[in-house]
C-alpha cells in the first residue's frame, strides 16, 4: 500500500478510511442478500450517552413512545455475538470495520423493519461517515422503489439523534451506584443460587476509573455524536433529573411531526388538512366573533335558540350534573332553521359544555291503504343532542 501524504489531514484519513469500510460492507451485503433485500428500518433512533446517563433506564419508554416492539440494538453486545467472536478466535480485532458489517447485517432481521434504536452508536467519526453514507443509500433505495410493488419494503427514512447528558459529578455517582447494585446482586446470587449474575466492570466500583470513562466519552464519542446534529434529527435531553422528569423531555422532542416522518407524497397529499393545533389557536376568538354576529345579524333565531337552551336544555342537563353527560332527543323544528345547530353548540360551547348533535330520520306508520294493503310511513326528524362538561364528584363516608 502507498504510503500516504504527510499533507493529509487526520480527518481526510478518517474520510477516506470510512469510504473503504462502507464499500466493502455494502457490496458484500449485496452480493450476500441482493439489492431488493436491503430493506433497513424505516426509522433509526441513535441512542447515545454518557456514562450513567441513563439509556438503558429510558431505552423502554423511548421504544413504547414510538410503537417499536423490538428489542434495542445494543452495540457492546453485538461486539460479543458468533460474528465478533469468530473475529477475535481467527485472531482480528473488533474495530470500525467489523462493527459496520454486523451492525448492517443486524438491521436486516425482519424484527426491525419498522424502527430500531441503536443503543451506542455512532461513538467515531468513522462511523457516522459509515451513517451517513448509509442513509444515502436507503434514500436511493427510496426513490428507486417508490412506485414499485416493493415501495412498501423501501420506505423514507427517518433518522433521531437523542442524546442523553449529565454532568461529571452525577455520572460517577451514578456510575457508583450502579456497582454496588450489581455487587449487591452477584453476592445473593452466589449465596442463594437463584438469579443470574450481572457483569461487573471495574469502573463500576473504582471512583477515578469512572472518572476516567467519563473523560474518555467526553474526548472521543462527544466528538462524533455532536457532528451528527449537521445531518439528523438531533434531541439534546438534560438527563440528570428523575426518571420521570427525563422521560417527559424525551417525549416532547420526538412528539410526532407528520413532515419530517410521512413519506413526501404522502404529505403533500395530506397538507392542506390543517393541523388540530392550528385550528384552536385563535378557537375562543372566532368564537366570540360568531357569538356576536349571531345576536346582531340574526337577532330573532339567536332570541329563540337561548330560549330553547334555557327552557328545554338546561332543566335535563342540570339533572345529569354528577355524571357530566347529557342526552336530549327532540323534534324542535327549530333546530331546521339554517345556522341553527351550529348557533346551539356555540351557545353552549361559550357556557363550558362539550355539545354535538346528531340527525335521525325515523319511519313511521301513518295510515293504511285498504285497496292495497301497504302500510305507508312518514319520516320524521329526530335530534340527538350530546353535552359533555365535568361532572361532580360525590363524597362518600
Amino acid at each position: 500500500m502507498a504510503e500516504r501524504s504527510e499533507k493529509e489531514r487526520p480527518v481526510d484519513l478518517e474520510i477516506k478510511d470510512a469510504q473503504v469500510i462502507f464499500r466493502t460492507a455494502w457490496e458484500e451485503l449485496l452480493e450476500d442478500v441482493g439489492e431488493s433485500r436491503l430493506q433497513f428500518p424505516k426509522e433509526l433512533i441513535l441512542l447515545g450517552g454518557a456514562p450513567g446517563a441513563g439509556k438503558g433506564t429510558q431505552t423502554r419508554f423511548i421504544s413504547e413512545l414510538r410503537g417499536l416492539t423490538c428489542p434495542p440494538i445494543i452495540i457492546s453486545s453485538l461486539l460479543s455475538s458468533p460474528e465478533a467472536q469468530k473475529i477475535k478466535a481467527d485472531g482480528g480485532m473488533v474495530g470500525d470495520k467489523e462493527v459496520i458489517g454486523i451492525l448492517f447485517r443486524e438491521l436486516l432481521k425482519p424484527e426491525y423493519r419498522d424502527g430500531a434504536i441503536l443503543d451506542g452508536f455512532p461513538r467515531t467519526k468513522v462511523q457516522v461517515a459509515c451513517l451517513k453514507m448509509l442513509i444515502q443509500r436507503m434514500n436511493s433505495l427510496w426513490r428507486r422503489y417508490h412506485q414499485t410493488e416493493l415501495a412498501r419494503s423501501f420506505r423514507k427514512p427517518t433518522i433521531h439523534v437523542v442524546i442523553l447528558f449529565v454532568e461529571e459529578a452525577v455520572s460517577i455517582e451514578r456510575q457508583l451506584k450502579r456497582g454496588l447494585e450489581i455487587q449487591h446482586n452477584n453476592e445473593e446470587v452466589d449465596r442463594t443460587g437463584i438469579g443470574d449474575m450481572l457483569e461487573l466492570r471495574p469502573t463500576d466500583l473504582d471512583p477515578e476509573a469512572a472518572r476516567r470513562r467519563y473523560q474518555v466519552f467526553k474526548e472521543q464519542t462527544w466528538e462524533a455524536l455532536t457532528s451528527l446534529k449537521e445531518y439528523f434529527f438531533y434531541h439534546f435531553i438534560n438527563a440528570q433529573g428523575p426518571i420521570s422528569e427525563v422521560a417527559e423531555n424525551i417525549r416532547r422532542e420526538l412528539q410526532y411531526q407528520s413532515s419530517l416522518e410521512l413519506d413526501p407524497i404522502t404529505f403533500e397529499k395530506l397538507r392542506h388538512i390543517p393541523l388540530a393545533q392550528e385550528i384552536v389557536v385563535h378557537a375562543r376568538q372566532e368564537l366570540v366573533n360568531r357569538l356576536d354576529r349571531y345576536a346582531m345579524d340574526q337577532q330573532l333565531l339567536f332570541d329563540r335558540m337561548l330560549d330553547f337552551v334555557g327552557d328545554t336544555l338546561m332543566p335535563v342537563i342540570t339533572r345529569h350534573a354528577i355524571p357530566g353527560i347529557a342526552m336530549i332527543n327532540t323534534e324542535s323544528q327549530l333546530l331546521a332553521e339554517p345556522d341553527a345547530i351550529a348557533m346551539l353548540i356555540d351557545i353552549l360551547s361559550e357556557r363550558g359544555f362539550r355539545a354535538s348533535v346528531d340527525l335521525h330520520r325515523i319511519e313511521v306508520p301513518d295510515h293504511f291503504d285498504l285497496q292495497t294493503g301497504q302500510i305507508l310511513c312518514r319520516f320524521k326528524k329526530v335530534y340527538r343532542i350530546h353535552v359533555h362538561f365535568e361532572g361532580s364528584d360525590i363524597r362518600r363516608g
